[in-house]
């Protein structure tokens, strides 16, 4: 058993209509984040809230055998604009409940009731999970911290989802 880390290939994708590189401080949060803890970026883009747009790019990053993960953050409210949820759920192979359920757990702590409006969601396509957040920068933070830095380290115990995609793809 190995106490060294094995390091994922992740896209990150901000939903955003009006974000640009310079103001997109969750997308560039999450892209620091996971360079601090080894990760690589395989891909940083910006999509504006287009469910084809934005099911177009996320097809091909999990059609790309070397991105192993990919998170967006941005779309996932209940706005009339808000699309995340459906345009990347009918791509999962399998849905990831948990992540939605411990993601507005931990946010009831941040912003009380208002989590129920959260539409955060997470699954398995074609070997590459998936996980789509709000698009603060807080709610970034919150999903990083909570959730996926340890779900993202090989070292973590007894399970993370490296394991189960080195395994899925033959590494």
């Amino acid at each position: 058993m190995s106490d060294q880390q094995d390091f994922l290939n992740v896209a990150v994708l901000t939903v955003s209509d009006t974000r640009t590189p310079e103001t997109d401080t969750s997308g560039n949060y999450l892209v620091e984040s996971l360079k601090q803890a080894g990760h690589r970026i395989a891909a940083h883009q910006i999509v504006i809230d287009d469910v084809y747009q934005l099911r177009a790019i996320v097809s091909q990053w999990i059609a790309d055998p070397a991105i192993d993960a990919v998170i967006t953050t941005g779309g996932t409210g209940f706005s009339g604009r808000d699309s995340t949820p459906e345009a990347l759920a009918p791509l999962f192979d399998k849905h990831i409940e948990g992540f939605g359920e411990l993601f507005r757990q931990l946010s009831f702590d941040d912003i009380g009731t208002s989590t129920v409006q959260s539409r955060a969601l997470a699954g398995l396509a074609n070997h590459t999970v998936i996980f789509c957040v709000p698009g603060s920068t807080g709610a970034c933070r919150l999903a990083w911290t909570g959730i996926l830095q340890q779900q993202f380290d090989s070292r973590h115990k007894p399970c993370n989802f490296v394991g189960v995609l080195r395994k899925a793809k033959g590494n």
